[in-house]
């Protein structure tokens, strides 16, 4: 019923590739056919309709049509990844989790019950609406991280009309929103959903190279490793036709280069959240940082220099968090952005600003700066208590130049003399060889 959709697609495209799984190949055929299969052999292990299931795995056949038959037995499904693997038993509490569903490194699943009934009011609304859901984890980088309930038959709307197929690589984890919403996208459009372990550099450009991948959802961390590592020039990277990038602010010099070397590659900036899914965006421009966010379910207005949205798609509430959501129903994203007509520009994370003498400083602005040293390939900035001005901006740099702390500073304050005003100069700095960014290939503040 609510992935009928989906299945019609994969029956009129039978022979075509549907997964690259460890270099081979799986039609949808094969998906649908298994699909059908998972839909019937649920009825034979410990996973009623409507229970909660966390789905441990990563992108995997058996992932795929495991996902797909636990929506259309109505499940609230919660996908977890080995990146979480520390916080899995806090997650699986916080959602309640009934059954575990485990697929291994065979592409093998295996269901545990774990004794628990599910009681959260949200969970029950869901259960007793007949409805499939989804939790989702925010990264939880300030704090504890909050899962979202989804309903997930909104999540699956805007999928319904047919859109361009592409081979896409998954680069955005499985239990992510940015990997949720690649794989659905792909599949309903009848692309090749190519899966990739090892998310390095070199092994993601191979991996394009030897599958003709046109899609690469990524992160601007992770675009900026694969101008340092200069993986580019060791892979043919002549099949993308487009590069989406989001999950934390693109710093323009990172932007602008990545153009300059790949001027044929569409890149268009991506916004979306745990919270209300991914909304449909259009650059300006390929090296622009203006974008148009919003429309088909989605609505959007700026309250103070904040972002909010209202959605069809948002969740239904987190699990373990009071609401987010105004009275009027839209959801304050904290993200500060700047307007230009009808597009926005992100500034970063409204808990992110370091407020020196009352004056605003976003941390971007300054690890763009700093980007553009010679000798820099990584820079996170953030703020530190300071008795006199409340904060002064700090930089953790990563350096190829061998350079003294003190020999980088006098260096770095020479450079931003004239870029940035001095009250955004980071007072302190410390040099470090330790990365800078989590699983999802984002920094780390």
């Amino acid at each position: 019923m609510f992935i009928d959709f989906l299945l019609e697609r994969f029956q009129a495209n039978r022979a075509r590739d549907a997964i690259v799984w460890r270099d081979r190949r799986w039609s949808y055929g094969w998906l649908a056919d298994e699909v059908s299969r998972w839909t019937d052999r649920l009825d034979e292990t410990p996973v009623p309709p409507g229970s909660v299931v966390s789905l441990e795995a990563d992108f995997s056949p058996t992932a795929v049509a495991l996902l797909l038959a636990l929506v259309e037995r109505r499940c609230i499904v919660v996908p977890l990844t080995t990146s979480v693997e520390t916080q899995k038993s806090e997650f699986r509490e916080v959602a309640e989790v009934e059954v575990v569903a485990t697929v291994d490194s065979n592409d093998e699943a295996s269901f545990a019950r774990t004794g628990r009934t599910a009681d959260h009011p949200l969970i029950r609304s869901l259960v007793e609406r007949d409805r499939p859901g989804l939790v989702l984890f925010s990264s939880g980088s300030t704090g504890r991280s909050k899962g979202s309930l989804h309903d997930f038959a909104p999540l699956l709307e805007k999928f319904h009309l047919p859109r361009h197929s592409r081979r896409a690589i998954t680069f955005l984890l499985f239990d992510h929103i940015g990997g949720v919403n690649t794989l659905l996208y792909t599949l309903s459009n009848a692309g090749c959903v190519i899966t990739t372990e090892d998310r390095a550099p070199d092994a993601v450009c191979r991996t394009i190279e030897k599958h003709r991948a046109e899609l690469l959802p990524t992160s601007p961390t992770f675009l900026n490793l694969i101008l340092l590592s200069e993986a580019y020039r060791r892979h043919d990277l002549s099949s993308l036709e487009l590069v989406t990038y989001g999950t934390e602010v693109m710093p323009e010099s990172t932007l602008r280069r990545f153009h300059a070397l790949f001027p044929d590659i569409r890149l268009l900036q991506t916004y979306g959240l745990s919270e209300v899914g991914i909304l449909r965006s259009r650059s300006r421009s390929s090296d622009s940082l203006w974008v148009k966010v919003g429309g088909e379910g989605f609505q959007t207005r700026i309250v103070n220099g904040m972002l909010e949205i209202r959605a069809a798609s948002a969740m239904l509430g987190y699990l373990n968090h009071e609401t987010p959501f105004t009275d009027d129903g839209w959801f304050r994203t904290g993200d500060a952005v700047e307007v230009d007509g009808e597009e926005i520009r992100i500034l970063g994370r409204g808990s992110e600003i370091i407020n020196v003498g009352g004056e605003k400083v976003y941390p971007a602005e300054v690890e763009n700066e700093l980007q553009l040293m010679d000798g820099v390939e990584d820079v996170v900035v953030s703020g530190e208590r300071h008795p006199i001005t409340g904060q002064i901006v700090t930089a953790q740099v990563k350096l190829s130049t061998g350079e003294s702390p003190s020999e980088f500073r006098s260096r770095m304050n020479v450079f931003l003399r004239g870029r940035l005003p001095r009250f955004k100069i980071p007072r302190k700095v410390v040099l470090t060889d330790t990365p800078m960014h989590g699983a999802r290939f984002k920094k780390m503040r």
